[in-house]
Protein backbone atom coordinates (compact mmCIF):
# COMPACT_ATOMS: atom_id res chain seq x y z
CA UNK A 1 0.00 0.00 0.00
CA UNK A 2 1.56 3.19 -1.13
CA UNK A 3 1.66 5.85 1.83
CA UNK A 4 1.93 9.57 1.48
CA UNK A 5 5.94 9.36 1.95
CA UNK A 6 6.29 6.87 -0.33
CA UNK A 7 4.10 8.73 -2.81
CA UNK A 8 6.31 11.62 -2.03
CA UNK A 9 9.69 9.79 -2.35
CA UNK A 10 8.17 8.96 -5.72
CA UNK A 11 7.48 12.39 -6.65
CA UNK A 12 11.02 13.16 -6.09
CA UNK A 13 12.83 10.09 -7.72
CA UNK A 14 10.65 11.16 -10.78
CA UNK A 15 11.63 14.70 -10.51
CA UNK A 16 15.29 14.18 -10.38
CA UNK A 17 14.78 12.13 -13.52
CA UNK A 18 13.21 14.54 -15.88
CA UNK A 19 15.74 17.24 -14.65
CA UNK A 20 19.19 15.22 -14.61
CA UNK A 21 19.24 14.86 -18.55
CA UNK A 22 19.84 19.00 -18.39
CA UNK A 23 22.54 18.80 -16.39
CA UNK A 24 26.60 18.17 -16.67
CA UNK A 25 29.78 18.17 -15.06
CA UNK A 26 32.37 20.63 -15.74
CA UNK A 27 35.47 20.18 -15.18
CA UNK A 28 37.37 22.99 -15.08
CA UNK A 29 39.22 23.33 -12.06
CA UNK A 30 41.36 20.73 -10.20
CA UNK A 31 40.43 18.30 -7.84
CA UNK A 32 36.74 17.73 -8.95
CA UNK A 33 34.18 19.03 -11.23
CA UNK A 34 31.57 20.98 -10.76
CA UNK A 35 28.17 20.91 -12.29
CA UNK A 36 26.04 22.92 -15.43
CA UNK A 37 22.74 23.50 -16.87
CA UNK A 38 22.08 22.59 -20.81
CA UNK A 39 20.40 26.49 -21.24
CA UNK A 40 20.62 27.29 -24.73
CA UNK A 41 21.60 25.02 -28.06
CA UNK A 42 25.56 24.32 -27.36
CA UNK A 43 25.30 26.22 -24.33
CA UNK A 44 25.82 25.50 -21.05
CA UNK A 45 25.82 27.69 -17.82
CA UNK A 46 27.48 26.85 -14.36
CA UNK A 47 28.68 29.14 -11.05
CA UNK A 48 32.09 31.50 -12.43
CA UNK A 49 33.98 30.93 -9.34
CA UNK A 50 34.42 27.30 -10.48
CA UNK A 51 36.27 27.95 -13.31
CA UNK A 52 39.75 28.13 -12.76
CA UNK A 53 41.36 27.92 -16.10
CA UNK A 54 40.24 29.10 -19.11
CA UNK A 55 41.39 26.64 -21.50
CA UNK A 56 41.19 22.78 -21.82
CA UNK A 57 37.59 22.91 -19.99
CA UNK A 58 35.44 19.47 -20.48
CA UNK A 59 31.89 18.62 -20.18
CA UNK A 60 30.96 15.08 -19.16
CA UNK A 61 27.13 14.65 -20.30
CA UNK A 62 24.98 12.58 -18.97
CA UNK A 63 25.63 9.78 -21.42
CA UNK A 64 29.33 9.91 -19.91
CA UNK A 65 30.59 11.14 -23.20
CA UNK A 66 33.46 14.08 -22.77
CA UNK A 67 33.03 17.21 -24.94
CA UNK A 68 35.58 19.79 -25.24
CA UNK A 69 33.85 23.26 -24.31
CA UNK A 70 34.93 27.02 -24.78
CA UNK A 71 34.19 29.88 -22.34
CA UNK A 72 32.27 32.27 -23.60
CA UNK A 73 32.34 34.75 -20.89
CA UNK A 74 32.18 35.41 -17.42
CA UNK A 75 30.48 37.61 -15.09
CA UNK A 76 32.16 37.15 -11.42
CA UNK A 77 29.77 39.50 -9.88
CA UNK A 78 26.73 37.75 -10.15
CA UNK A 79 29.36 34.53 -10.43
CA UNK A 80 27.84 32.83 -13.78
CA UNK A 81 30.30 31.78 -16.32
CA UNK A 82 28.60 30.34 -19.97
CA UNK A 83 30.36 28.01 -22.03
CA UNK A 84 29.83 27.13 -25.58
CA UNK A 85 30.00 22.90 -26.62
CA UNK A 86 30.38 22.13 -30.20
CA UNK A 87 27.77 18.55 -30.81
CA UNK A 88 25.53 19.16 -27.09
CA UNK A 89 22.57 20.24 -29.13
CA UNK A 90 19.33 21.57 -28.21
CA UNK A 91 18.23 21.69 -24.52
CA UNK A 92 17.72 17.81 -22.80
CA UNK A 93 14.68 19.80 -21.69
CA UNK A 94 12.62 22.64 -21.44
CA UNK A 95 12.44 24.66 -18.24
CA UNK A 96 9.28 26.94 -16.88
CA UNK A 97 11.10 29.71 -14.81
CA UNK A 98 9.50 30.80 -11.60
CA UNK A 99 10.06 33.11 -8.72
CA UNK A 100 10.82 31.63 -5.11
CA UNK A 101 8.14 31.35 -2.51
CA UNK A 102 9.66 31.32 1.03
CA UNK A 103 9.47 27.79 2.55
CA UNK A 104 8.78 25.77 -0.33
CA UNK A 105 10.61 22.74 -1.73
CA UNK A 106 13.91 23.28 -3.36
CA UNK A 107 15.89 20.42 -5.38
CA UNK A 108 19.25 20.73 -5.92
CA UNK A 109 20.30 18.61 -8.84
CA UNK A 110 23.78 18.22 -10.01
CA UNK A 111 26.45 15.81 -12.20
CA UNK A 112 29.80 13.89 -11.40
CA UNK A 113 30.99 12.02 -13.81
CA UNK A 114 31.78 9.45 -11.15
CA UNK A 115 28.48 9.17 -9.06
CA UNK A 116 26.09 10.34 -12.28
CA UNK A 117 23.48 12.48 -10.97
CA UNK A 118 22.94 13.76 -7.72
CA UNK A 119 20.19 15.32 -5.41
CA UNK A 120 19.73 17.12 -2.47
CA UNK A 121 16.38 18.49 -1.25
CA UNK A 122 15.85 21.04 1.18
CA UNK A 123 13.55 24.59 1.41
CA UNK A 124 13.41 28.17 -0.02
CA UNK A 125 15.03 29.57 3.34
CA UNK A 126 14.73 33.11 2.15
CA UNK A 127 13.56 35.51 -0.75
CA UNK A 128 13.81 38.79 -0.72
CA UNK A 129 14.33 41.69 -2.85
CA UNK A 130 16.96 42.68 -5.30
CA UNK A 131 20.47 43.08 -4.19
CA UNK A 132 24.29 43.08 -4.38
CA UNK A 133 26.68 40.55 -4.11
CA UNK A 134 30.11 41.02 -2.38
CA UNK A 135 31.56 39.94 -5.77
CA UNK A 136 29.98 43.59 -7.03
CA UNK A 137 27.19 42.09 -9.35
CA UNK A 138 23.30 43.05 -9.26
CA UNK A 139 21.12 39.65 -8.80
CA UNK A 140 17.15 40.84 -8.79
CA UNK A 141 16.27 38.48 -5.86
CA UNK A 142 18.13 37.43 -2.96
CA UNK A 143 17.39 33.24 -2.70
CA UNK A 144 19.01 31.74 -0.13
CA UNK A 145 18.78 27.40 -0.06
CA UNK A 146 18.48 25.50 3.31
CA UNK A 147 19.44 22.71 1.62
CA UNK A 148 22.62 20.83 1.09
CA UNK A 149 25.43 21.95 -1.14
CA UNK A 150 28.06 19.41 -2.29
CA UNK A 151 31.27 20.13 -3.88
CA UNK A 152 30.53 19.74 -7.15
CA UNK A 153 26.95 21.07 -6.55
CA UNK A 154 27.50 25.01 -7.73
CA UNK A 155 26.36 25.53 -11.05
CA UNK A 156 23.60 22.59 -10.91
CA UNK A 157 19.94 23.27 -11.46
CA UNK A 158 17.80 24.48 -8.21
CA UNK A 159 14.26 23.27 -8.92
CA UNK A 160 11.04 23.57 -6.94
CA UNK A 161 8.36 20.85 -6.25
CA UNK A 162 6.60 21.37 -10.04
CA UNK A 163 9.91 20.97 -11.43
CA UNK A 164 10.20 24.57 -12.40
CA UNK A 165 13.79 26.12 -12.74
CA UNK A 166 14.54 28.91 -9.84
CA UNK A 167 17.60 29.41 -11.40
CA UNK A 168 21.36 27.79 -10.59
CA UNK A 169 23.34 26.55 -7.53
CA UNK A 170 26.17 28.35 -5.91
CA UNK A 171 28.39 28.50 -2.84
CA UNK A 172 30.28 31.35 -3.41
CA UNK A 173 27.99 34.32 -2.62
CA UNK A 174 27.54 33.73 0.97
CA UNK A 175 29.02 32.69 3.59
CA UNK A 176 26.48 31.26 5.47
CA UNK A 177 24.02 29.33 3.26
CA UNK A 178 24.26 27.95 -0.19
CA UNK A 179 21.90 30.53 -2.91
CA UNK A 180 20.32 30.00 -6.24
CA UNK A 181 21.24 32.41 -8.91
CA UNK A 182 17.99 33.57 -10.26
CA UNK A 183 17.12 32.19 -13.69
CA UNK A 184 16.33 35.44 -14.72
CA UNK A 185 19.51 36.59 -13.94
CA UNK A 186 21.04 33.53 -15.83
CA UNK A 187 19.23 34.23 -19.08
CA UNK A 188 20.21 38.55 -18.89
CA UNK A 189 23.49 37.85 -17.74
CA UNK A 190 24.28 34.85 -20.54
CA UNK A 191 22.41 37.13 -23.61
CA UNK A 192 25.02 39.45 -22.67
CA UNK A 193 28.12 37.18 -22.44
CA UNK A 194 26.65 35.38 -25.17
CA UNK A 195 26.62 39.08 -27.37
CA UNK A 196 29.99 40.61 -25.97
CA UNK A 197 32.17 37.89 -24.18
CA UNK A 198 31.80 40.80 -20.76
CA UNK A 199 28.40 42.28 -18.85
CA UNK A 200 29.17 45.79 -19.23
CA UNK A 201 28.88 48.46 -16.58
CA UNK A 202 28.11 51.99 -16.27
CA UNK A 203 31.20 54.35 -16.29
CA UNK A 204 31.35 58.18 -14.93
CA UNK A 205 35.08 58.43 -14.63
CA UNK A 206 35.62 59.21 -10.85
CA UNK A 207 37.44 58.21 -7.85
CA UNK A 208 35.80 58.46 -4.73
CA UNK A 209 35.59 58.05 -1.16
CA UNK A 210 32.60 58.75 1.36
CA UNK A 211 32.45 61.30 3.73
CA UNK A 212 30.17 62.47 6.06
CA UNK A 213 27.58 65.91 5.14
CA UNK A 214 28.10 68.20 7.66
CA UNK A 215 24.98 68.82 9.37
CA UNK A 216 24.72 72.76 9.08
CA UNK A 217 25.13 71.88 4.97
CA UNK A 218 22.12 68.87 5.12
CA UNK A 219 19.75 71.87 7.19
CA UNK A 220 20.57 74.22 4.62
CA UNK A 221 20.29 72.36 1.37
CA UNK A 222 17.52 69.58 2.90
CA UNK A 223 19.22 66.72 2.38
CA UNK A 224 18.47 63.22 3.46
CA UNK A 225 22.00 62.38 2.93
CA UNK A 226 24.08 61.26 5.57
CA UNK A 227 26.76 60.89 4.09
CA UNK A 228 27.76 61.22 0.23
CA UNK A 229 31.20 60.45 -1.65
CA UNK A 230 33.80 62.76 -2.44
CA UNK A 231 35.48 63.38 -6.01
CA UNK A 232 38.93 62.44 -5.23
CA UNK A 233 39.80 61.87 -8.82
CA UNK A 234 38.75 63.09 -12.34
CA UNK A 235 39.59 60.72 -15.48
CA UNK A 236 40.77 62.97 -18.06
CA UNK A 237 38.31 62.86 -20.67
CA UNK A 238 36.21 61.26 -18.67
CA UNK A 239 32.69 61.33 -19.12
CA UNK A 240 32.55 63.49 -15.71
CA UNK A 241 35.40 65.85 -16.95
CA UNK A 242 33.64 66.48 -19.63
CA UNK A 243 30.08 67.29 -17.65
CA UNK A 244 32.74 69.88 -15.37
CA UNK A 245 32.90 67.77 -12.43
CA UNK A 246 35.91 69.02 -9.92
CA UNK A 247 37.74 67.62 -7.92
CA UNK A 248 36.28 68.26 -4.01
CA UNK A 249 33.25 68.16 -5.55
CA UNK A 250 30.89 66.09 -2.94
CA UNK A 251 28.11 63.64 -4.99
CA UNK A 252 25.04 63.45 -3.31
CA UNK A 253 21.99 61.91 -5.31
CA UNK A 254 22.44 60.31 -9.14
CA UNK A 255 19.09 60.67 -11.55
CA UNK A 256 17.55 61.83 -7.91
CA UNK A 257 18.65 58.39 -5.77
CA UNK A 258 20.67 59.12 -3.07
CA UNK A 259 24.02 58.16 -3.24
CA UNK A 260 25.82 57.87 0.13
CA UNK A 261 28.58 54.95 -0.46
CA UNK A 262 30.76 53.91 -2.90
CA UNK A 263 28.53 50.68 -2.99
CA UNK A 264 25.57 52.61 -4.32
CA UNK A 265 27.02 54.33 -7.22
CA UNK A 266 28.67 50.49 -8.16
CA UNK A 267 25.02 49.78 -8.05
CA UNK A 268 23.96 52.56 -10.08
CA UNK A 269 26.22 51.94 -12.82
CA UNK A 270 25.41 48.62 -12.93
CA UNK A 271 21.25 49.27 -13.54
CA UNK A 272 21.69 49.73 -17.67
CA UNK A 273 22.74 53.60 -17.78
CA UNK A 274 25.12 53.06 -20.58
CA UNK A 275 24.74 56.19 -22.89
CA UNK A 276 22.40 57.99 -20.85
CA UNK A 277 22.62 61.43 -19.72
CA UNK A 278 22.74 61.21 -15.63
CA UNK A 279 21.62 64.14 -13.69
CA UNK A 280 24.04 64.44 -10.68
CA UNK A 281 23.70 66.23 -8.00
CA UNK A 282 26.91 67.54 -5.87
CA UNK A 283 27.76 70.00 -3.44
CA UNK A 284 30.10 72.49 -4.33
CA UNK A 285 31.34 75.59 -2.07
CA UNK A 286 28.63 75.03 0.26
CA UNK A 287 25.40 74.86 -2.50
CA UNK A 288 23.52 72.48 -4.35
CA UNK A 289 24.81 72.29 -8.08
CA UNK A 290 23.79 69.60 -11.02
CA UNK A 291 25.27 68.44 -13.85
CA UNK A 292 24.32 66.21 -16.40
CA UNK A 293 26.86 63.42 -17.29
CA UNK A 294 26.65 60.81 -20.23
CA UNK A 295 27.46 57.35 -18.76
CA UNK A 296 30.27 55.68 -20.77
CA UNK A 297 30.88 51.95 -20.60
CA UNK A 298 33.51 50.61 -18.33
CA UNK A 299 36.95 50.01 -20.04
CA UNK A 300 37.56 46.48 -19.56
CA UNK A 301 41.05 45.09 -18.72
CA UNK A 302 43.11 43.88 -21.42
CA UNK A 303 40.64 45.20 -23.60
Amino acid sequence: METVLSSFSNELTSLVQRISPSVVAVHARRHFPSSGVHWGPDLVVTADHTIAREEDIRVTLPDGKALSASLVGRDPGADIAALKVAGLGSPAASFTHDKPALGEFALVVGRSPDSGANASLGIVGAASGSWRTWRGGRLDQYIRLDAMLYPNSSGGAVVNARGNLLGIATSALSRVAGLAIPAADVTRVTKELMEKGYVPQGYLGIGVYPVAVPENLKSKLALQNTTGILILNVEKGGPAENAGVLLGDLLVSLNSTPIEKVEDLQSFCASGVIGKPVNARFIRAGALIEKSIVAGERPQRGR
